[in-house]
């Protein structure tokens, strides 16, 4: 019988930011193929002395398939070490499919985001009461063209948090879509390079009118999280909307009110309330 594969997400770059079952599966592995030009290759320090590591970056899909496949004939625990969490942005199926059809088993162990661990290194909350609850993990459109009603100018007209990946270099064209989105100028933007990567992390905060001329002065053009967000800048307002759930005038099935509701507490100062479009 052959071993398993694990598809293992290794997080946004800090090797403590595994899993605890990523990192266990690491230290059982016969072999890791892991994506050097995105993983920080720390993570794979936790393999015992006799695994056999290779970095996948100067490989296709089929090599790295029959990498997997043969690996697996020799190994009980083969883990494919992807960037971020598997699911996003990660090939996952493309791999997923060669072996299903040599019949290797394999398991998908999730990981942290950039996305999160941008907003974790920022301080910043993707939502707030009556402000935004969406979030949309995206991309714009580069040499891999964006599905019918995707386009990032499309996904920006709902003014809620943006998450754009894989467009650093294209960051042009992320201010020319947030603009024809109806965007402000002075709205809020966030660059986070190298997210959580230890002494490698920086965060570029400007606006949407400025945020480019900042990442070329800082020189950043890879590994970048671009976040454009209402919500951006909201540890400094001087009020917020409260959650429901913990407001003192607001009953659930764990508490009741012990206070009477405060009419105005659902007001936003007014520099905080529309500052992202026109």
């Amino acid at each position: 019988m052959p071993g398993t594969v694990y598809f293992v997400g290794a997080g946004p770059g800090d090797p403590e930011l595994l899993t605890l079952k990523g990192r266990d599966l690491i230290a059982q592995a016969g072999a890791i193929l892991y994506a050097g030009s995105l993983v920080n290759e720390a993570a794979t320090r936790f393999a015992p002395a006799h695994c056999e590591v290779a970095d996948s970056k100067g490989m296709t899909l089929e090599e790295m398939a029959a990498w997997l496949i043969e690996r697996a004939a020799r190994h009980a625990v083969v883990v494919r070490l992807q960037t971020g969490d598997p699911s996003l942005y990660g090939a996952l199926i493309e791999l997923v499919q060669p072996l299903d059809a040599a019949g290797v088993p394999l398991r998908v162990v999730p990981g942290v985001t950039s996305a999160m661990a941008s907003a974790a290194a920022a301080v910043e909350s993707f939502t707030l009461p009556e402000l935004t609850q969406t979030v949309i993990l995206t991309r714009v459109e580069g040499r891999t063209p964006m599905p019918e009603g995707e386009a990032l100018e499309d996904l920006a007209r709902h003014h809620c948090t943006l998450c754009i990946y894989l467009s650093i270099t294209l960051l042009h064209k992320v201010e020319a879509a947030l603009r024809a989105a109806g965007w402000r100028e002075d709205a809020p933007m966030l660059v986070v390079h190298k997210a959580s990567w230890p002494g490698e992390e920086l965060l570029i905060r400007g606006t949407l009118a400025d945020i480019k001329a900042r990442c070329r002065a800082a020189g950043v053009v890879s590994q970048s999280m671009i976040i454009a967000s209402p919500t951006l800048g909201a540890r400094q307002w001087p009020q917020l909307t409260r959650s429901k759930l913990y407001d003192p005038s607001f009953t659930h099935k764990f508490r009741r009110a012990t206070a009477p509701a405060n009419p105005s507490s659902s007001e936003l100062p007014d520099d905080a309330s529309s500052p992202h479009r026109d």
